[in-house]
């Protein structure tokens, strides 16, 4: 007598179809989670961006290591200080085609130059898209060829008001080269995505109730030849219908979210957008649909006016107004906390999200890492981009303030993605892995 070698060979072997298997595969009651051991934790990587640099004294903390204070404009991280790591140092060293915006996206996470293009940016070289893929990409593949942490989509992205327009100033996370992903900034086009098939199923199976009516109908008047197509016909529809059967709505690990509808796509309603794509992310992750994701708030030079805040300006026009500007500087301190407040916000709903199937929660599983494309608006600098992450999903010793000697940003997305069990030894361009990835656990 044989047994089933794997999950997805026992629930086959219970007419569980394929297209159902991401709805059941992480059913507790069914101790399924991973066939080598069912303590193995799910580890979840979210990269979260926000543009035009930020003020550097009212974001980092003068101190280093456990006991530091949070600035202004990290001060919504307070209830998640002793989970929050702050990376000061890290330097963004990738050169060559674009300018400072260009290549402060385009090379944020890929670690590596851009492609010479056509695209012209302020006063520098033109650029294309990047010419490697980006890291989250790379450790989503990793997970995917592994049955134990393959999900539904592998990956999620992301945005809040991102522009309908396809730039380098635009795009963060690349398939590979020349091979940039938009993110899905509408909230219900993304839950379209995640549970659109639920409503599928309904419209599709009161046409498979039609269909098999006249499959009946009209075999009794065909050749013997035709009989036999349409008995294969008539089989392929009996398939489906048992598909449908096994991934029914009632299979999902979760109930469905439920959308505030109306919610327009425009500057004013951004904080809502924001709001309603965390829900969805924290959605995802609780049914195991993906163990990657990124949430990209506009993009590079984005010009957001925060009403909301009493900023009236575009947050790209004041980020290059000088130190001088006190009251400019105040505003972009404000804007960057009104930022913080929503990775406070994700911290805060996965915190009190129970692991499906696990100890702990979401949270504990799972890093939040928010990042820019410049160190500071006005400059335009790539050095000391912020990085701050948040949560327990990579193994790192948390609870610490960093100050870094210019270290390349190439080895902490190294650090990444050995966090998630991809142990590479280079990313991106590789003179600038030399070191190995940061150690922060």
């Amino acid at each position: 007598m044989s047994y089933p070698t794997s999950r997805r060979q026992f629930l086959s072997s219970l007419g569980i179809s394929a297209a159902a298997m991401p709805f059941v595969l992480n059913l507790p009651s069914l101790g399924l989670g991973n066939e080598q051991a069912a303590a193995t934790r799910k580890k979840r990587l979210v990269v979260m961006f926000s543009p035009n640099g930020i003020v550097p004294n009212a974001f980092w903390p003068d101190e280093e290591g456990e006991n530091f204070t949070l600035k202004e404009s990290l001060q919504p991280l307070e209830p998640f200080k002793e989970k929050s790591l702050i990376l000061h140092g890290v330097c963004d060293k990738i050169r060559g085609d674009g300018d400072g915006h260009m290549r402060g996206i385009g090379c944020l996470l890929t670690g590596i130059e851009l492609f010479p293009g056509n695209i012209q940016g302020g006063s520098d070289t033109p650029a294309g898209w990047s010419t490697g893929i980006s890291i989250d990409q790379e450790i989503k593949n990793h997970l995917q060829k592994n049955e134990a942490t393959r999900t539904r989509f592998g990956s999620l992205e992301f945005g809040v008001m991102v522009p309908d327009r396809a730039d380098t100033w635009t795009r963060m996370v690349y398939a590979g080269p020349n091979k940039p992903i938009a993110p899905i900034d509408d909230p219900y086009q993304m839950f379209g995505k995640l549970y659109g098939r639920l409503k599928d199923q309904e419209s599709l199976r009161s046409v498979l109730d039609d269909l098999q009516g006249d499959l009946k109908k009209i075999s009794s008047i065909v050749s013997s030849e035709d009989k036999k197509l349409l008995d294969e016909h008539a089989t392929f529809v009996r398939e489906l219908e048992q598909e449908l059967k096994a991934g029914d709505g009632k299979s999902l690990t979760h109930a469905v979210p439920q959308l505030e509808l109306g919610i327009k796509e425009e500057n004013d309603n951004i904080p809502k957008i924001s709001k309603l794509q965390i829900e969805l992310m924290v959605n995802s992750f609780a049914a195991d649909f993906a163990r990657v994701a990124t949430l990209q708030y506009t993009n590079s030079v984005g010009g957001a006016r925060m009403k909301w805040l009493g900023v009236e300006k575009g947050h790209h026009e004041l980020s290059h107004e000088p130190d001088s500007n006190e009251d400019v500087q105040k505003q972009l301190a404000r804007i960057n906390k009104w930022y913080c407040e929503q990775m406070a916000y994700l911290a805060k709903r996965l915190a009190e999200t129970p692991e499906p199937g696990g100890s702990g929660s979401l949270l504990d599983n799972t890093t939040i890492m928010w990042t820019n494309e410049l160190g500071k608006g006005n400059s335009h600098t790539p050095d000391n981009v912020p990085f701050v992450l948040v949560g327990g999903g990579l193994d790192f010793k948390m609870g610490r303030s960093h100050k870094f000697k210019r270290v390349a940003h190439n080895r902490l997305l190294l650090s990444l993605a050995h966090g998630m069990g991809h142990s590479i030894e280079k990313f991106g361009n590789p003179k600038f892995c030399e070191e190995g990835p940061l150690a922060l656990s």
